[in-house]
């Protein structure tokens, strides 16, 4: 066993599989704290360095692409103190550090665990059910169902159309971009009907404005793993022949997902939506006006694929 503990939490390896435990300390980020342990297989690990430094080195680990539904989720855009795969190691500890990177190091050579991309998820992600209140709203996910509950902040429009529910055989994929505090992040589910829409997060009710509190924002990572893991592989094949394949060719190739009909169908049903809660006195004139313009607007920035919209 070679093992490193530290204020920021632990790596244990056992020979197999590298399990590592954020500390306890209040300098870890709520993030990691409540991610939790991370169990990581030998055969998805690609790489592990240690970074010496006056004061304090660094271990980092590098999984193999696509092992990690985690790093699928946040494509590399996690905070570096939120980051799971990087311990920060007292000068003392130096030597216990490349110790444990020789171990790593020798395992993979031992077992020639290969370096190119995986073909499957090799950690499970969050458990669930995972619920997480953000500045926009409480976005919850229980395996199968995503549900979005607007809060009192959130835009007029997302709360009139009342709470969002989201089937996972709906969905194309999941987008997340953290809130950095200088510039608001956005969790967007794309379905197969909104694969084309570019409305900004404040205005899509399928996606969470995250502009509040950024360690809290920051949570709604979980729920992007957690339904991340439970879509189609990034490497699935692009058709089996059955509903299955018809779901892993929209997540490998959300332009072709629909046509230019069904791009005009989106948006005529959209634009009925936007005039339903006008005409019921939701909407003022002025928001019915300004919303209307975004969706348009978004719609035309589509592919050029589906050709111009036309309405009338």
């Amino acid at each position: 066993m070679a093992e490193i503990i530290q204020r920021d939490g632990s790596w244990a390896f056992d020979g197999t599989a590298v399990r590592i435990t954020p500390g306890l300390h209040r300098s870890v980020p709520l993030f990691r704290q409540t991610y939790g342990e991370i169990v990581v297989p030998l055969e998805a690990v690609a790489g592990v360095v240690y970074e010496p430094e006056r004061r304090r080195g660094r271990l980092r680990m590098r999984l193999r692409e696509g092992a990690d539904p985690l790093l699928q989720a946040t494509g590399g855009r996690l905070p570096e103190a939120a980051d799971p795969y990087r311990l920060l190691v007292d000068v003392d500890r130096s030597g216990l550090a490349e110790y444990v990177v020789e171990e790593i190091r020798h395992a993979l050579l031992l077992d020639q665990v290969p370096k190119e991309p995986a073909r499957a998820y090799l950690l499970p992600g969050p458990p669930v059910p995972v619920s997480v209140r953000s500045s926009d709203g409480t976005v919850s996910f229980d395996g199968t169902r995503v549900r979005i509950d607007w809060a009192d902040t959130s835009d007029r429009v997302k709360r009139a159309t009342g709470p969002r529910i989201i089937a996972v055989g709906d969905l194309v994929q999941v987008e997340w971009l953290p809130n950095s505090g200088y510039e608001d992040g956005f969790l967007r589910f794309v379905t197969r009907e909104t694969v084309f829409s570019k409305l900004p997060a404040e205005k899509d009710p399928y996606a969470l404005d995250l502009w509040g509190g950024v360690q809290r924002d920051l949570l709604t990572a979980l729920v992007a793993t957690a339904v991340t893991a439970r879509l189609p592989h990034p490497s699935a094949p692009a058709d089996d022949g059955g509903a299955g394949g018809s779901r892993r060719r929209a997540a490998a190739v959300p332009a072709q997902v629909a046509g230019p009909a069904d791009h005009h169908d989106v948006l005529l049903r959209r634009l009925r939506e936007l005039g339903e809660l006008h005409r019921d006195g939701v909407l003022t004139d002025e928001e019915f006006a300004r919303t209307k313009a975004v969706i348009l607007r978004g719609f035309q920035e589509g592919p050029s694929s589906a050709g111009p919209v036309r309405c009338g």
